[in-house]
């Protein structure tokens, strides 16, 4: 199952290097931005999970620069979570873009993990309700 939420940001001096190009290390941001306003979209924001007692922390996460984004851009992140019933982890993938030009696609996996234990777990009934229900 396949979920998508595009968020809009514009690109501050600050994350920009002296060439006012966006630093690299700054689209594993722009993806945490998409990625929490995709949870946000479908009823489970990070706060909730973590009350409910889970996370999914960054298990790996990759990024391919296509073209530079610079001071003042809005670009749009596009978040696309993929998760599967019987997996115990989500994959999300992000595409970036300033108005038709991608800037940067990537990707980063989650697996589910109880805070209590601290060990890996299935995906918990929260997240599979809120996943199956339709974006508003």
């Amino acid at each position: 199952m396949i979920r998508t939420h595009t968020s809009t940001i514009r690109v501050r001096y600050a994350e920009t290097d002296k060439m006012q190009i966006v630093y690299n290390a700054n689209y594993l941001i722009y993806f945490e931005i998409g990625r929490t306003e995709l949870l946000r979209a479908i009823g489970l924001p990070y706060a909730v999970c973590e009350e409910n007692g889970f996370q999914f922390p960054v298990a790996e996460a990759s990024v391919q620069y296509l073209k530079p984004a610079r001071y003042d851009d809005e670009l749009s992140i596009k978040a696309d979570l993929d998760y599967e019933p019987t997996k115990p982890f989500i994959t999300i993938k992000y595409e970036i873009t300033r108005n038709e030009d991608v800037i940067a696609r990537g990707m980063t996996k989650h697996p589910f993990f109880d805070i209590a234990t601290q060990k890996p777990i299935r995906p918990p009934a929260l997240f599979r309700n809120c996943i199956e229900q339709p974006i508003v």
